[in-house]
């Protein structure tokens, strides 16, 4: 079963409420002032205060170093190989390397995860000659700042009423650290050159699945993920798709919008809360709802042309990910310095 049937606890049900009010919060505000890359200021609250319950210094350092650093490195990549994507391959390779090192070694897995997608997402748009890309980086720190203020705002309204037990990351092996680094950063890099080479710029919730599929960072938890992943994406557009229908020819009015977006990060925080998997069916569903709102309701855009389209190319990005993940897996397994088994 994907969900436990024990009823949410009194900490389960206040980081219910933090996550969907936070990304409404961040939602709204970027409606509000008319901000540009929405779904940086509605997904990142949901991805803080999604995968980690209890906010932490060490944590607000991960999320706001991984802005930051992703924002220099793609002022540069951007300013000097913008236009030589031959070029920039191996330099995105030896980036997306140490990210994926540093969540192999878990005491930095946020750091790494959210870097990971800021980078991809940040440098795949950079390459249009069209984008601002001073404004396409501070956006993303902005709302990375903006997240960590949220966050601090819900846990201090909503706080945790017993402590939870501390996540310890357990031991791994060098080889298997250095498999879960190569798979990660080979198929991120793969999944780059892909996006780059057929202009896929409409398609940043296939881009996101790409690399939250790596985010178990071996083939098995890439397989479960994946049968996860695609009934989130389903359960999301389905609630976005209901709302653009409900509202008509009022989708565009701001005060109907914001409880109804509320409702649904609310029932899709009560199952992600009831997974207790870090990223599963119901992060995928908040995630495609907070990128289907934030990026795409725009006034006069049709919300359910944008929902079909991200269904069929999220699908056909989950098969061929979980296909160069299987080769990649089998290649780096027939090596002993690269095994991922003990």
């Amino acid at each position: 079963m994907l969900l436990r049937h024990s009823p949410l606890t009194a900490n389960d049900l206040r980081q219910c409420l933090r996550i969907a009010t936070g990304g409404t919060i961040g939602f709204t505000l970027c409606k509000l002032f008319g901000w540009s890359n929405g779904v940086f200021f509605t997904v990142t609250p949901m991805l803080l205060l999604g995968l980690v319950p209890v906010i932490s210094g060490h944590a607000v350092r991960q999320l706001l170093a991984s802005s930051a650093i992703a924002g220099l490195e793609v002022g540069l990549l951007g300013g000097f190989f913008g236009s030589h994507p031959g070029m920039m391959t191996p330099i995105v390779f030896l980036l997306f390397l140490y990210r994926f090192a540093a969540m192999s070694r878990g005491s930095l897995f946020l750091f790494g995860a959210n870097g990971v997608l800021s980078l991809s997402i940040m440098l795949h748009f950079a390459s249009y000659p069209g984008t601002d890309l001073n404004d396409l980086i501070f956006s993303n720190f902005w709302a990375t700042g903006l997240s960590v203020i949220i966050a601090y705002l819900m846990t201090a309204l909503w706080p945790d009423v017993e402590p939870r037990a501390a996540y310890q990351p357990g031991p791994k092996a060098p080889h298997r650290m250095r498999h879960e680094a190569l798979l990660g950063a080979s198929i991120a890099t793969l999944s780059f050159l892909v996006f780059q080479i057929f202009d896929l710029r409409d398609s940043m919730s296939a881009q996101a699945t790409t690399l939250l599929l790596l985010f178990p960072m071996h083939w098995n938890g890439a397989l479960d993920y994946a049968r996860k992943r695609a009934i989130g994406t389903l359960l999301g557009v389905s609630f976005g798709v209901m709302v653009q229908l409900f509202l008509y020819d009022w989708s565009g009015l701001l005060i109907l919008i914001v409880p109804l977006l509320w409702l649904g990060l609310m029932l899709f925080a009560q199952a992600h809360v009831k997974e207790a998997s870090g990223s599963g069916v119901g992060f995928g569903a908040m995630t495609t709802l907070g990128i289907l709102f934030g990026q795409y309701l725009t006034p006069g855009n049709d919300l359910i042309f944008s929902a079909l389209y991200r269904v069929s190319s999220i699908f056909v990005a989950i098969v061929a990910t979980l296909f160069l993940c299987y080769l990649l897996h089998k290649l780096l397994n027939s090596f002993e310095a690269t095994r991922f088994g003990y």
